[in-house]
């Protein structure tokens, strides 16, 4: 699997989610290549709308597609928009993957997410975990709809002979990440609370959960370098997970973002909220053995997430 060389130099490849966290990542590592990039606003193409995917599609016949755009939100969204996080995400998959295949698209990557696996799988988390158990309550209409994507670009290379592939990365952060107060991910939300808290000059700050939970956090231009890693290297049906394989309590974790922002005062912890998952760890053993390791410490990557945030607190702060 790691032979199958493919040349991206001269192609057309489209990032589907190009203005999110992960797209803008790939546009990014992507203007590296000898590519011709393609990207559409949303208010032209709906990727929910699947009469609009199509017409697009079949004009602009895209050689290469990475499929990097979702609805997404941390535990809250996840828990509160359930309907919306499952039919959207259903709806990107089925009309991406259906479109690229119709119109040759010569390869396509499509990006799952960690909360995929099952909540108590054994740690850290193999690609073959996939529905060995019960998901994660808060996620699982995101989590379902990411497995349908998966299992829909599977099918496609088994019945069609398509060279689609599948890819889960862990905790994602860095430039691009959403700060909003109730719907970010732990790293924005945790960057903004204690930038907020530095400029209020508050003697305290309050984390979600107990603090106990582990998690993995990957700085997404490494994530995106990875894709591109994988996109010439790899061609086959199991998925490969993307991640740092190194994890962290997220009250360790509190106490390196507040030191890079700069933050003094105490940190408490809220236990009435939820935890999630008690550990996501992934096992990215298949990724080194494709000959790709994570670059970015942690804490120069929060250094960036973080001067990164600046450029736009102004803006997030009136949210």
């Amino acid at each position: 699997m790691a032979n199958a060389l493919f040349e991206l130099k001269g192609k057309s490849v489209y990032v589907a989610g190009h203005r999110g966290m992960v797209g803008s990542a790939l546009v990014r590592r992507l203007a590296h290549e000898d590519v011709k990039l393609v990207t559409v606003d949303r208010r032209e193409v709906d990727l929910c709308n699947q009469a609009a995917v199509f017409d697009w599609f079949a004009k602009v016949r895209p050689q290469v597609v990475f499929l990097a755009a979702a609805k997404v939100g941390g535990i809250v969204a996840n828990d509160t928009l359930r309907a919306e996080f499952i039919y959207d995400n259903i709806a990107i998959a089925a009309n991406v993957i259906h479109a690229a295949h119709q119109n040759g698209a010569e390869k396509l990557m499509f990006l799952g997410s960690s909360c995929i696996y099952p909540k108590l799988a054994p740690q850290p988390l193999r690609e073959d975990s996939v529905l060995s158990g019960p998901l994660e309550p808060t996620n699982e209409p995101y989590a379902i709809a990411k497995i349908a994507g998966i299992k829909m670009a599977e099918a496609y290379r088994s019945q069609y002979g398509c060279d689609f592939i599948n890819v889960m990365p862990t905790n994602l952060y860095g430039p691009g990440d959403n700060y909003h107060p109730e719907m970010s991910h732990v790293v924005a939300a945790l960057i903004r609370r204690f930038h907020e808290a530095k400029v209020a000059g508050a003697g305290s700050v309050v984390v979600w959960g107990t603090g106990t939970p582990r998690r993995e956090f990957l700085y997404v231009d490494d994530m995106a370098d990875a894709c591109v890693h994988l996109m010439k290297t790899y061609s086959a049906a199991e998925l490969i997970n993307i991640g740092s394989g190194e994890d962290i309590t997220i009250a360790e974790f509190a106490r390196v973002v507040a030191e890079v922002v700069g933050y003094r005062g105490e940190i408490s912890f809220d236990t009435s909220r939820p935890d999630g998952t008690p550990r996501k760890l992934l096992d990215v053993s298949r990724l080194t053995k494709l000959g790709w390791r994570a670059t970015t410490s942690l804490h120069d990557g929060l250094k960036r997430a973080y001067a990164a945030y600046q450029a736009v607190a102004p803006v997030t702060a009136q949210e």
